[in-house]
C-alpha cells in the first residue's frame, strides 16, 4: 500500500512541476523575454548562492555522523598507512575542492547580468595555465609515489616468521589451505581437483607434505599480531579478495598466484567488545564474478595462537578425507555368509519336510 502511495505521489509531483513550467512559460510570453531571462538569471544566481551553503553543510554534517564510523580504525598494520594515505589525499583534494567551489558559485552569484556590465574576454594567460598544471602534476606524482611505496611493501615478501593461508576462490565461495606440522604445502596439479574424491584442491597425494595440509571453507583462521601471508589463487574466473576492516585488495586469477601480507591488531573478540557481539571480520569478493557474486562473503577469526593451534588441532587433514573416500567397504566374512546360507537351507529343509510326509 505504501508502494502505491509513493507512485501516485511521484505522479501528482511531476503533474505540478509540469504546470509551473507552462504557466512560467506563458507568463515570459506575456511579460517579454528579456525581462523574464533576467529576471530568472538572478533567480538562479541567489539559488548557486544557496545551494553552495547547503552543500558545504552537508558535507560537514556527513562528516560529523558518518567520519570514522562506516569501516571504523583500520585492523591491520598495511591498513594504518592506507588510511593515512587516503586522509592525506582527501585533505589535499578537500581543500582544493572547497576554494574552487566556493569560487565558481560566488562568481555566479556576484559577476550575473546586469544592465550595463559588460563580459571580459579573457583568452589566454600562460603564467596561470602553467601554475594550474604543474602544481596538480607535482602533488599527484607525489600521491602516487607513495602508493606504490605502500604497494610494493604489501605485495613484497612477508617476514620468514610469517603464517601463510592458501586462499581460493571459487563461484561462489571461499576455500583455505594450511599447511601441517612439517611447516610445508603439498603440491598440486589442477587436473587433480576431483570433488567427488575428496580432493578440491588438487593435490598430490604421493607428495608426502600434502599428507598434514589442512583443508576448510567459509571461515579463515589467522593469529593476531602475527603477518600473516595470503596466497591467493582462483579455480574458475577472476575473483578479488576483499578485506574491508583490514584496508586489504587483491585480485584472484586463474592460473597466476597472488601474494599480499598483513599483521592483524585485534582478535575477533576485542573488536566485538569494541562495536558490538554483532561484529566480524568479512572476506569479500570485490570483483563481479556471476550471478551469485553477492553471497560469496566469508568470515575472518582472528585469535591468539593458543586458540588458532587448537582449532587447528580439531581438524583432519585432507589426505585422510580422501583416503578414506578411496578405501572400499569391507567384504562380508564368507563364513558368515555360509552359515545364513546353511540356516535357511535348513530352514526350507524344515519347512518341507512335513510336506515331503503327506
Amino acid at each position: 500500500m505504501s508502494i502505491s502511495w509513493i507512485v501516485i505521489a511521484l505522479i501528482l509531483g511531476f503533474v505540478i512541476v509540469f504546470q509551473i513550467a507552462k504557466a512560467s512559460e506563458y507568463v515570459s510570453i506575456l511579460r517579454g523575454e528579456e525581462k523574464t531571462r533576467k529576471e530568472n538569471n538572478r533567480i538562479n544566481a541567489f539559488l548557486l548562492l544557496a545551494f553552495l551553503i547547503a552543500g558545504l553543510f552537508g558535507v560537514w554534517y556527513c562528516n560529523e555522523r558518518l567520519g570514522g564510523k562506516i569501516l571504523g580504525e583500520a585492523a591491520s598494520n598495511h591498513g594504518e598507512r592506507i588510511d593515512s594515505m587516503l586522509w592525506i589525499t582527501l585533505a589535499i583534494t578537500g581543500i582544493v575542492f572547497i576554494i574552487t567551489q566556493v569560487l565558481l558559485f560566488w562568481f555566479s552569484f556576484k559577476y550575473q547580468e546586469k544592465e550595463g556590465r559588460k563580459a571580459f574576454y579573457y583568452p589566454h594567460n600562460n603564467k596561470l595555465e602553467l601554475i594550474w598544471t604543474v602544481i596538480p602534476a607535482i602533488t599527484l606524482t607525489i600521491l602516487v609515489g607513495f602508493g606504490l611505496y605502500y604497494w610494493f611493501q604489501i605485495t613484497g615478501e612477508a617476514p620468514k616468521d610469517a603464517q601463510v593461508v592458501e586462499v581460493y576462490g571459487k563461484q561462489f565461495n571461499w576455500e583455505f589451505r594450511y599447511a601441517g606440522k612439517d611447516g610445508q604445502f603439498g603440491k598440486r596439479y589442477y587436473k587433480e581437483v576431483n570433488e567427488a574424491t575428496s580432493n578440491p584442491l588438487g593435490q598430490i597425494w604421493s607428495d608426502p607434505a600434502n599428507h598434514d595440509d589442512i583443508y576448510t571453507t567459509g571461515d579463515m583462521h589467522i593469529v593476531v599480531g602475527k603477518p600473516v601471508k595470503l596466497i591467493i589463487n582462483a579455480k574458475d574466473v577472476i575473483h578479488d579478495v576483499g578485506l574491508v576492516h583490514f584496508r586489504m585488495k587483491m585480485d584472484a586469477v586463474p592460473g597466476i598466484p597472488t601474494t599480499m601480507w598483513f599483521t592483524p591488531k585485534w582478535t575477533t573478540k576485542q573488536m566485538r567488545d569494541k562495536y558490538g557481539p554483532d561484529f566480524n571480520y568479512e572476506i569479500s569478493c570485490d570483483q563481479m564474478c556471476g550471478k551469485g557474486h553477492f553471497s560469496m562473503r566469508g568470515t575472518v577469526i582472528v585469535e591468539t595462537q593458543e586458540e588458532f593451534n587448537a582449532w587447528l588441532a580439531t581438524k583432519k587433514p585432507q589426505y585422510a578425507a580422501a583416503t578414506e573416500a578411496a578405501t572400499p567397504a569391507p567384504a562380508q566374512d564368507p563364513g558368515k555368509m555360509n552359515k545364513v546360507s546353511g540356516d535357511t537351507t535348513k530352514a526350507v529343509s524344515d519347512t518341507t519336510k512335513p510336506m515331503a510326509s503327506l
